[in-house]
């Protein structure tokens, strides 16, 4: 036998996309190479190979002559239970040196940020590694040359699309306001106003929800970039998951850590958006910044600064770029968790006398100045061709096709567990914390289960008498629902005040 091979065996072990290989601290590999536990290994299947995490084992869950993957790792080697992996010490990573000089507050130049992202797309980087990098870059410790080649370098390690003409439309949310779920809608008038908008977008990073999620609950969103491009070729649009596209990957990567770590930078923001628009073939970028006490972006100072950062970078790589500062006081729509949502954007494109008129009236003022943008409408006429587009049934009829062509429209489901939140007193809504909604609709099981969340009933100057609902929780498992709960009671989330708030 070879020294270094081991026999895969399955334990069904889910560690998301991180790779993890689990081996006994006894086995002849772990002692013959030193490993221990959270070494970085390479594991080698006939001509794949894959960068892997060690977990040490100290139980008979394994043999001696065995080691196993987590669920991430097999489909990455094309691996099967029984086959023999060779097992060795990870090639260095030279880039880490680059990303420990970030860390101590040295600023990095375009050739240092290439090699750290080309290892971290390549997956050379263990999480830990993306948390040390993204820490390093957060909080404003990055100035505008290294974000525009932060950038540059996401695009350089993917894939890009040219599509032979202009313009090619993006409208992009920056976050932070649950419900702000306006893309869809916004995309099926576009589309149907005869723009093309080839549309990826991410799932939740610190959201209940991204457009990826919303629209996964509607149709197939895990489309490859030949399937995309027939779905663009034929109805002008498509909405897709950019983490099935090479467009931009290590973005998703980065994103997958950023999650947990509940943080989001400017830089990595506008690093973030930027490339997956640039890689994606747009030429016309819409950007939408809430602005609001609780939302991502709080003052209108930080609105500024995140805009010029973002105008300056889009010059940088040549993409025109528009931002539109909206309202964040409170949330958008009624519904907060992918499927929740989803059913508001459809009651939004089939006109239902049940919409939300918020999310409604913010999808046609951010269309209308999109196709005045795109060139599309002569400038003041955008907004009035958004409301016939969406009123003729246009927008809807055009929505539904790109779906059916991405494998058919689905109805969103519901969850099983339902609890609403009543008010203790008599009142006026004064105040919404939106960082506190996200959270307890995160609590509640969103988005990891599709069709947990929260479901508004009121907003900012509502009356509402005492024991009526404010919100009801949707989850789908009982220990979820506790969890949203008993946050509920030490972080209040509506604020009842006596007089209409103004």
């Amino acid at each position: 036998m070879n020294s270094a091979v081991l026999r895969l065996r399955p334990l069904g072990i889910d560690t998301h996309r991180e790779f993890v290989i689990y081996m006994r601290r006894d086995c002849h590999v772990c002692r013959a190479e030193g490993f221990q536990a959270q070494t970085r290994v390479q594991v080698t299947l006939g001509k794949r190979r894959i960068i892997a995490t060690l977990n040490v084992i100290d139980s008979d869950i394994l043999a001696l002559d065995e080691a196993s993957l987590s669920a991430s790792g097999w489909p990455a080697l094309g691996a099967a239970p029984g086959d023999e992996v060779d097992v060795s010490h990870a090639p260095t990573v030279d880039s880490l040196s680059s990303m420990r000089a970030k860390v101590y507050g040295h600023r990095l130049d375009a050739p240092a940020l290439k090699a750290i992202i080309g290892d971290v797309a390549a997956g050379r980087y263990s999480d830990i590694h993306i948390a040390a990098f993204l820490s390093a870059c957060a909080g404003g410790r990055m100035d505008l040359q290294e974000t525009i080649d932060l950038t540059r370098a996401m695009v350089d390690v993917g894939d890009r699309i040219d599509w032979g003409r202009s313009p090619i439309a993006d409208k992009h949310c920056v976050g932070g306001l649950p419900g702000n779920r306006t893309t869809p809608i916004v995309v099926a008038i576009a589309v149907a106003a005869g723009l093309t908008m080839p549309k990826t977008s991410s799932r939740a990073i610190t959201s209940p929800a991204g457009t990826a999620d919303v629209m996964e609950t509607l149709t197939r969103v895990d489309l490859d970039l030949p399937q995309m491009r027939k779905v663009v070729e034929r109805e002008g649009g498509c909405f897709v998951w950019g983490g099935s596209l090479s467009l931009s990957p290590a973005d998703d990567i980065l994103i997958r850590v950023e999650r947990p770590l509940d943080i989001d930078s400017d830089a990595q923001l506008v690093a973030s958006v930027l490339s997956k628009k640039i890689a994606a073939g747009a030429t016309h970028a819409l950007i939408d910044i809430p602005v609001g006490p609780t939302a991502k972006v709080r003052s209108d100072e930080d609105a500024a600064r995140l805009q010029t950062l973002l105008e300056q970078v889009a010059s940088a790589h040549g993409i025109l770029l528009r931002v539109v500062r909206t309202h964040g006081t409170q949330p958008v729509g009624r519904g907060i968790g992918p499927a929740l949502e989803a059913h508001d954007v459809l009651a939004v494109l089939r006109g239902a006398a049940s919409a939300p008129v918020d999310l409604r009236m913010r999808s046609l003022a951010l269309a209308g100045e999109l196709l005045e943008f795109c060139g599309h409408s002569l400038p003041g006429t955008g907004h009035s061709e958004a409301w016939r587009l969406l009123d003729s049934g246009a927008a809807w009829d055009k929505f539904q096709a790109i779906c059916e062509a991405q494998g058919g429209l689905r109805t969103p489901g519901v969850a099983a567990l339902r609890s609403p939140i009543v008010a203790e007193r008599s009142g006026y809504v004064a105040g919404i914390d939106s960082r506190r909604l996200a959270r307890v609709a995160k609590l509640a099981g969103a988005p990891d289960a599709a069709t947990a969340g929260l479901e508004l009933h009121v907003g900012l100057g509502d009356p509402v008498e005492r024991g009526q609902p404010l919100f009801t929780l949707h989850a789908q498992a009982p220990g979820e629902l506790t969890y949203a709960k008993e946050y509920l009671g030490t972080h209040p989330i509506i604020t009842l005040g006596d007089e209409v708030a103004r």
